[in-house]
């Protein structure tokens, strides 16, 4: 699996990211990127929905309906309703065990 961390320089939230995206895997072994994203038009080409966006395997599993590629904060709700900076490790959890599973079912060349 490839992690992407899509990020505007000096997000604080990126460092916050990269440890839940840590605790999320439990030492699991994954391709993980941080990518520097400087202008509008980076973030439409790598499919950055604000700051920070993780992509697995290039698909943003927490994009809501809608979103459109930007360069700026963005904030996820976790299960009890409060806004952070970063998905929390149970959510990371879900989309990576989501991700390996379209992956296990997948025809290979069709991701």
């Amino acid at each position: 699996m490839r992690i992407t961390v899509l990020t505007v320089p000096e997000c604080p939230n990126a460092p916050l990211a990269l440890e839940r995206i840590t605790a999320a895997l439990a030492g699991r072994a994954a391709q993980t990127e941080l990518v520097e994203i400087h202008d509008p038009d980076q973030a439409a080409t790598r499919g950055m929905n604000g700051s920070p966006t993780i992509l697995l395997d290039g698909v943003d599993p927490f994009a809501p309906a809608g979103a459109v590629p930007s360069v700026s904060c963005r904030l996820y709700r976790d299960a009890d309703g409060e806004v952070t900076g970063a998905p929390s490790v149970a959510a990371l959890r879900e989309a990576l065990t989501g991700a390996n599973q379209v992956s296990a079912a997948a025809p290979v060349g069709l991701l």
